[in-house]
């Protein structure tokens, strides 16, 4: 079975277990609701759950649907909600999804390709009961929290990483093999980016949402998680620019590191470029040259080979180009 927790709880605090064979006759007295959470569910506990909750087949279609981005539908009085956990492998987001279902006395959790358990969030909010109490939009609440904060330790880790790499593209050459993973990192700020869009639509939604499950006192709680997906969105923006920045900076400092290097060759062949003339120009083979029967003519022109060079030498260090 993936049916990881499943309790009645009244007035905040967990009063009895249930399991999905009983969930049939389950009775609920007034102020009880049902939290059942489930970890990559089959065909058959869905039937289950929707036979026993009276759910909507979309939902229970939607639910089981691999892929979906983050949203929420409403059916009768129950709500559908879909959200995208997220983690960070390696160099790569691998994400999740978990699914909701909430009626005015249950809640289903499922959860699918998600690492993180919702064990510490279930104690997490046992721990309060006066706002447990406030029954399922509480823990609607408190699951959308939780996968938000999971969010938080992504962008910090990635932004470490793109300091670095910063810090190294202002030191030396960025390798094919850097510049590839700096492409990569943009590439999983966008898929992120595209996450987090319809999250804050359906936080947003639920903040102005009328029925009866959600209460107008718990609305506030979800303009609270909807204002820290904006500021994830707004760091994942400012990363990326970041990147971007990054490869500028590289490119700039490679150019001028390349025009350094151009310079410096074309000093130095300059330099050269006056003993090769000079003894290119004595090398010829003809019979009449100036200075050629002179005692003294070979120092002469290695003074003024030596001289020169020197001069030019001088010249470029000056100027910086040496």
């Amino acid at each position: 079975m993936t049916v990881v927790a499943a309790y009645v709880y009244s007035e905040g605090r967990r009063t009895r277990p249930v399991s999905l064979d009983d969930a049939g006759d389950l009775a609920l007295a007034p102020g009880e609701f049902v939290w059942i959470g489930i970890v990559d569910p089959d065909d058959a506990e869905l039937e289950k759950l929707q036979r026993h909750f009276n759910l909507h087949p979309i939902a229970v279609r939607n639910a089981h649907k691999p892929y979906v981005l983050p949203k929420i539908e409403i059916y009768d009085e129950e709500i559908f909600v879909v959200a995208r956990t997220a983690q960070l492998v390696g160099e790569e987001i691998a994400y999740g999804k978990t699914a909701i279902l909430v009626g005015n006395n249950h809640i289903i959790t499922m959860r699918t390709g998600s690492q993180r358990q919702h064990t510490d969030l279930r104690a997490q909010l046992e721990a309060s009961p006066h706002l447990l109490k406030h029954g399922v939009d509480y823990v609607l609440h408190g699951v959308l929290d939780f996968i938000v904060d999971g969010y938080g330790p992504i962008v910090e880790a990635i932004e470490d990483r793109i300091a670095d790499m910063e810090r190294r593209a202002l030191d030396t050459f960025l390798s094919r093999a850097e510049i590839s993973r700096i492409f990569g990192m943009r590439r999983e700020l966008i898929r992120f980016r595209r996450i987090m869009g319809p999250t804050e639509e359906v936080l947003s939604r639920l903040s102005h949402l009328e029925v009866d499950c959600i209460d107008a006192q718990i609305q506030p709680y979800f303009r609270d998680v909807t204002n820290r997906v904006r500021r994830i969105a707004s760091m994942i923006e400012g990363l990326r620019e970041i990147l971007s920045s990054v490869l500028e900076a590289s490119s700039l400092l490679e150019q001028q590191r390349q025009g350094t290097i151009t310079r410096q060759l074309a000093a130095w062949a300059a330099i050269l470029a006056v003993p090769t003339a000079i003894a290119g120009i004595y090398g010829m083979n003809f019979q009449y040259m100036p200075e050629l029967g002179w005692k003294y003519g070979y120092h002469l022109t290695v003074a003024v080979i030596l001289s020169a060079a020197g001069f030019l030498y001088w010249r470029f260090r000056r100027s910086g180009w040496l």
